[in-house]
């Protein structure tokens, strides 16, 4: 069970709503009163004190007020034997992202991709074994995000993992998506190396046209650098309009 007690109001309130939230059973106490012996996870902040002599068998979990969810993780996960961290990661223009803790999902994200690896980042920055998992849909999209990592990654294959979507579940596939890569295992790899296809380069430079005032599209060789992540579609057009 875990054991909230603090006397920092900010960990008091935002660790209390999201263990409420996730449907946890917890208790709270005063710092210094007894503590439950059925307790294996004690949540404070780090300026509350304790008696050493009675909580040495605990696991003490300290919140930062600003991320409370962190300290609920942090708990969940010892109470689960420390889980490892799995990041599952369905690319795409909007990365379904999942975070498992062991089999667990304890939080999932739909961003857009130059958000991904910050948020991907956050998440394991406290995890001592991660690991990220990333579909093979979406090369160029997938490169792009595994080029901007610094972690263990392994690329999955992701046929089947999108599930049938019924009706209200609009825009949870890339989510599921991510959850189910997560719990395949990939092969370590440390970059992508992609050639765009033809019709990938047409895209882009159709994009470019869309994006331009005066209907400008790129060349092949300014397109193929958008795909390789070295220019945005907007630098693309900046250098093609100083040619």
């Amino acid at each position: 069970m875990i054991v909230v007690a603090t006397e920092d109001f900010e960990v008091y309130h935002g660790v209390v709503t999201d263990l409420r939230e996730r449907g946890v059973e917890f208790t709270t106490v005063e710092p210094g009163d007894a503590i439950p012996e059925r307790a294996r996870v004690l949540i404070a902040s780090p300026d509350d004190e304790f008696d050493p002599d009675t909580d040495t068998d605990i696991e003490r979990v300290e919140a930062d007020p600003e991320e409370p969810r962190r300290a609920v993780d942090r708990a969940l996960a010892t109470l689960r034997d420390g889980g490892r961290t799995i990041v599952g990661v369905d690319p795409g223009e909007r990365p379904g992202i999942a975070v498992l803790s062991g089999e667990v999902v304890v939080a999932a994200f739909h961003v857009p991709l130059a958000d991904a690896a910050g948020v991907i980042a956050d998440e394991i920055a406290d995890a001592a074994d991660p690991v990220v998992r990333i579909g093979d849909g979406a090369r160029l999209k997938g490169a792009s995000l595994i080029d901007d990592l610094d972690v263990p990654v392994e690329l999955v294959d992701e046929t089947g993992t999108t599930p049938y979507l019924g009706t209200g579940a609009r825009g949870m596939g890339d989510v599921l998506a991510a959850v189910n890569i997560a719990r395949r295992s990939g092969d370590r790899i440390r970059e992508r190396t992609v050639e765009p296809t033809v019709g990938e380069l047409d895209v882009i430079k159709a994009r470019s046209r869309e994006q331009s005032d005066g209907n400008r599209e790129i060349n092949e060789g300014l397109a193929r650098r958008v795909a390789a992540g070295e220019l945005t579609i907007e630098e693309a057009l900046s250098e093609h309009r100083s040619r």
